[in-house]
């Protein structure tokens, strides 16, 4: 189950997103589904088109069910399959709510 602490360990492709804040002043506010993720970047796709925000420069908000969580790029910019591993420290930085 997704909680604000343990986001930053969980498989982001399928969740919904927005992003809240981004280097690249256009991406601010694209909103859709996560759809892949690279060690660099997610992938996301809106209503109408496709949209690759780097993720060291960025913010996001991931929504799972009712529940929202605010995640900062360099928190999860990490590749998938490693992000248990090496974003141990920013869970232990979270706070649960």
């Amino acid at each position: 189950m997704y909680n604000n602490r343990n986001i930053v360990l969980h498989e982001l492709i399928g969740l919904r997103v927005n992003v809240v804040k981004s280097r690249d002043k256009k991406q601010v506010g694209t909103s859709g589904k996560v759809i892949d993720e690279t060690k660099n970047t997610l992938v996301i796709e809106t209503e109408d088109r496709t949209v690759q925000v780097v993720k060291a420069t960025s913010a996001f908000r991931f929504y799972f069910g009712r529940k929202s969580f605010l995640v900062g790029g360099e928190e999860i910019n990490f590749r998938p399959h490693e992000r248990l591993e090496k974003s141990l420290k920013y869970y232990k930085r979270r706070s649960e709510k």
